[in-house]
C-alpha cells in the first residue's frame, strides 16, 4: 500500500512533466522529419531534409555564431561578478542588507522592464551612455544599430541582471561553511588569496557547477531581451538561436523547420550539461 501511495503522489506531477516537457520534446522530433504543410501542399516525410537546409543555412551558423560569443561573453563573467559580490556582502558591512537588496534587484524585475531600462541607457544622443560621454567630448554613438557593438551591449545588460541571482547562491553557500576553518586558516598565517584559493573556492564547486549549468541554460534560451532592444539586428548581428525558432515558426511560418532548429538546439544544451558534469565532478568534491 505505501507503494501506491507514493505512486498515487508522484501521478499529478508526473502527468505534468510528461504532457508539457516529453510529449512536447519528443513531438519535435517527430516534426523535424517532416516539410511544413499548407492549404494545396500537404506535410510530408523528408527524412534529413530539414537537416540538411540547416546545415546550408548560413542565418543559423550566424546566429549559433553569435549565441557562442554570447554564452562566452555573459557565462564566466557573471559567475564571476556574482562570487565577488557574495564574498564583500559576507563581510561585516554597514548596512549589508540594503548592499544585499541593491545587488539582487535586477533579478526581480522582468527582463522586458530591463531591456527597456537599458533601451534608455543604449539610445543615441539622449542616452544615458552617450549623455555621459558628451562629457568628456565622446561622440554619439549608436549601441544597438552597430553590428560592432550591438552583441557585447546585450551581454552587459545580461550580467547586469543575473549577477545578483548567482550571488544568492554563492552567499548561501559561503554561510554554510564552517567557520572554524576561517579561523584556522588565520592561525596558520595564511594570506586571505591563499586561503580563498586553496580552502574557499573549493569548497564552493558544487555551487558553481549549479551556477554553471544555469547560466549555460540561460545563455541559450533568453529571448525576451530582443523583442525590445534589436529584433535580432542589425542583420543579425545580435540574433541568438531561439529568437531565430521564433522567427522561423510564427514569422515565416516554417514550423517544422523550426522544430529541426528546436531540436539542435535541445542536443547542443544537452551535450554541454554532459560536458560541463563530466569535466567538472572531479573537480566538484574538495578533498
Amino acid at each position: 500500500m505505501k507503494h501506491v501511495y507514493g505512486w498515487l503522489l508522484l501521478t499529478p506531477a508526473a502527468i505534468l512533466l510528461i504532457a508539457f516537457t516529453h510529449y512536447p520534446a519528443v513531438a519535435t522530433l517527430f516534426d523535424s522529419f517532416f516539410s511544413t504543410g499548407t492549404a494545396v501542399r500537404p506535410s510530408r516525410f523528408v527524412g534529413f531534409g530539414n537537416y540538411a537546409a540547416l546545415a546550408e543555412d548560413p542565418i543559423f551558423w550566424q546566429v549559433l555564431s553569435n549565441n557562442l560569443w554570447f554564452a562566452l561573453g555573459t557565462i564566466p563573467t557573471a559567475i564571476a561578478i556574482a562570487l565577488v559580490m557574495a564574498l564583500w556582502v559576507n563581510q561585516k558591512l554597514p548596512a549589508r542588507a540594503l548592499v544585499r537588496m541593491a545587488y539582487f534587484t535586477p533579478t526581480i524585475l522582468p527582463m522586458i522592464a530591463v531591456a527597456n531600462i537599458w533601451l534608455f541607457f543604449y539610445t543615441p544622443q539622449i542616452g544615458l551612455l552617450d549623455q555621459v560621454g558628451a562629457l568628456f567630448g565622446a561622440r554619439s554613438h549608436n549601441w544597438l544599430g552597430d553590428p560592432d557593438t550591438v552583441l557585447g551591449a546585450t551581454m552587459v545588460m545580461v550580467v547586469w541582471k543575473e549577477a545578483g541571482f548567482f550571488m544568492i547562491f554563492y552567499l548561501a553557500a559561503l554561510q554554510s561553511l564552517p567557520p572554524e576553518l576561517e579561523e584556522a586558516g588565520r592561525i596558520e598565517g595564511a594570506s586571505r588569496w591563499y586561503f580563498f584559493w586553496r580552502v574557499t573556492f573549493p569548497l564552493l564547486m558544487p555551487t558553481t557547477l549549479f551556477v554553471l549549468v544555469n547560466a549555460t541554460i540561460n545563455s541559450f534560451k533568453l529571448v525576451d531581451h530582443l523583442f525590445i532592444l534589436t529584433k535580432g539586428g542589425p542583420d543579425n548581428a545580435s540574433s541568438l538561436l531561439l529568437y531565430y525558432v521564433y522567427q522561423v515558426a510564427f514569422s515565416f511560418f516554417e514550423t517544422n523547420y523550426a522544430a529541426t532548429l528546436t531540436v539542435m538546439l535541445l542536443a547542443m544544451l544537452a551535450v554541454l550539461a554532459l560536458l560541463q558534469f563530466l569535466l567538472i565532478e572531479k573537480r566538484v568534491h574538495y578533498r
